[in-house]
């Protein structure tokens, strides 16, 4: 029986909400990764983390996030599965950071063999879409097949049950 894990990084806290910095306790990756395993109720959940927290201030993350982009830093994954082979799917949440996803995804990605493997992705932004995070996910993983990827509004994220079924067939294979 096919197995499936849903893989994601969420910010809480401080967040860029339709034009404006909101108080979240709940990151809107981590919303719709709700109504993800609700679909799903047999996939495992595993929440990517920094073994160092980000700054709580939205501005000063972000900053934050910029340099490791530019330095292509590959942040330590806190508490990662030793490993992932029991699983034939992964669906891939995380917030677009400067076009792309959080680099410590990035280093989740680069820590496993997905060989094989069924990756499908979905990015929350503001606006900016998926931006190039599907053609890294493609270029970090090319033995796997990855999904188109589904683009949800973070402001949104609260109501978006048609997109989170749409996750869940990728993941399906329907």
């Amino acid at each position: 029986m096919a197995k499936t894990l849903i893989a994601f990084y969420s910010r809480r806290g401080e967040n860029y909400v339709n034009g404006s910095i909101k108080n979240l306790s709940r990151g809107n990756t981590e919303i719709v990764v709700d109504k993800i395993k609700a679909l799903l109720p047999d996939a495992d959940v595993f929440q990517i983390d920094t073994t160092y927290e980000y700054s709580k201030s939205y501005m000063t993350c972000i900053e934050e996030a910029k340099q490791e982009l530019r330095e292509q830093a590959r942040p330590q994954v806190k508490n990662a599965p030793e490993s992932i082979h029991q699983y034939d799917t992964i669906i891939l949440g995380y917030p677009n950071w400067w076009g792309t996803m959080p680099m410590v995804c990035y280093s989740f990605l680069e820590k496993y063999d997905f060989s094989g493997k069924r990756i499908v992705p979905f990015c929350t932004n503001e606006g900016s879409g998926l931006g190039s995070s599907v053609r890294f996910i493609r270029q970090l993983c090319p033995t796997a097949t990855v999904t188109e990827g589904t683009s949800i509004h973070g402001a949104e994220a609260a109501n978006a049950d048609s997109e989170a079924q749409h996750i869940a067939n990728l993941a399906l294979n329907q």
